[in-house]
């Protein structure tokens, strides 16, 4: 890739952990990112947080994005739901309007939406979640931005239903050879050492390719790079993902709605 065309946006899912936005480590990831996902109200996120998350955010000149996903607080979202394709519009229709409208009253706006968890796992494969994904945003605004894994169908299904969308990879998790994210069942699943996520997050901006778990590469082409703000050492993480791609020349952009 020429140098002069790598761009990417850095973001990171917020607003989850109460304790880190207490203590001053999630605020102290955000001078290391560009975009921000936030918890609204559905696997973690109360009107709180939500608004502090936001005013951190406006701080930083962040990209502000909502994060619905299954309410399911007792697993954090992370465990695969069977519900109806209509109750999965209307939560995720409903916790969007609650962070825009926390953001309104901020001053902010909401420019994208990310899946989380279970339910994004499952729309990477499932067209019918993924359409009730769209669904639910498609009734707040059209006009916005939707995330979902790089090289996955459930792009396709955002397009087709009318939205941007921002192909997304992951800097701090492992991949399989089909090109779907390791299950976190696995201990190796999460990538913990700063300098080997740096290492990937570089590969994904610069080749479009990452090494899957079973050593063969897998070709991702990414808009935007997730690093989780959950893990261990995320600040750490972050930052020594953002150096090695200014090191090697990346401009680091936000994402941006309609």
């Amino acid at each position: 890739m020429n140098q002069d065309d790598l761009r990417i946006d850095l973001n990171c899912d917020m607003g989850e952990v109460p304790e880190a936005i207490a203590d001053g480590t999630q605020e102290s990831l955000m001078r290391s990112i560009t975009s921000v996902n936030i918890a609204c109200g559905g696997h973690a996120g109360d009107e709180r947080t939500m608004k502090t998350t936001i005013e951190q955010a406006l701080r930083w000149k962040l990209a502000i994005g909502a994060h619905p996903g299954y309410a399911d607080r007792a697993n954090f979202g992370r465990v695969e739901l069977n519900l109806p394709e209509r109750e999965i519009a209307d939560s995720v229709y409903e916790q969007v309007c609650r962070l825009a409208e926390i953001a309104a009253g901020c001053g902010a706006r909401v420019v994208h939406v990310k899946p989380h968890g279970a339910l994004y796992n499952q729309a990477v494969k499932n067209r019918g979640i993924a359409e009730a994904i769209a669904d639910g945003v498609a009734r707040w605004d059209k006009g916005t931005v939707l995330v979902g894994l790089a090289g996955s169908p459930m792009l396709e299904v955002f397009r087709q239903a009318g939205f941007a969308v921002a192909a997304e990879a992951f800097a701090d998790r492992r991949y399989e050879a089909d090109g779907t994210l390791r299950s976190r069942k696995f201990e190796d699943a999460l990538i913990r050492n700063p300098e080997e996520a740096a290492w990937q997050a570089l590969g994904i901006a610069e080749r479009g390719l990452v090494i899957a778990s079973d050593g063969s590469e897998v070709s991702v082409d990414a808009q935007t790079l997730c690093i989780h703000g959950d893990t261990p050492g995320a600040p750490a993480i972050a930052e020594a993902i953002t150096r090695t791609l200014r090191e090697a020349g990346a401009t680091l952009r936000k994402m941006s709605g309609a």
